[in-house]
């Protein structure tokens, strides 16, 4: 190897060095947008109880498809969606985060996708697949917590 195939060598490696700890952001960056957008694409779809499909979500149902549209897999149930991912400050939610609620006095009840700007979408008993803001006067108080799911 010559003098100046050793530069570019050299060269070549620094640059990688240099951007592939980025690469992984860049990925989760479009990741994210991608939920984002088949989240809140769903909008005006009808509550079903136990609904997985766009014939109707339940909350749980509606995380599921957009996460497994996206080529994530998140737990079935929004108790055992909260049970795994990492935690995350209400202050750091990032879209994708899961968002959780507690709306029937007893713990996990109720999960939705954080979209940005202080909303999440979800599937909604009353008016189906929307979006709220996650600290309204309802929601806000019902608050839990937020988890990272691996992948984003």
């Amino acid at each position: 190897m010559n003098l100046f195939q050793k530069i570019i060598s050299v060269l070549a490696l620094s640059t990688l060095l240099i951007v592939s700890p980025f690469a992984g952001q860049a990925d989760a960056a479009g990741k994210t947008t991608n939920i984002t957008k088949t989240a809140t694409s769903l909008t005006g779809i009808k509550y079903r109880y136990g609904g997985t499909t766009r014939a109707g979500f339940d909350c749980s149902g509606y995380v599921g498809y957009v996460f497994k549209k996206n080529g994530l897999k998140v737990a079935r149930t929004s108790r055992a969606m909260y049970a795994s991912g990492r935690a995350v400050k209400k202050s750091s939610l990032r879209n994708g985060d899961l968002v959780f609620f507690n709306t029937t006095g007893r713990g996990v009840s109720h999960v939705g996708i954080y979209v940005g700007n202080g909303k999440f979408a979800h599937a909604s008993t009353s008016k189906g697949v929307r979006v709220d803001k996650v600290n309204d006067s309802y929601w806000g108080k019902r608050y839990i917590g937020a988890k990272r799911v691996a992948g984003i």
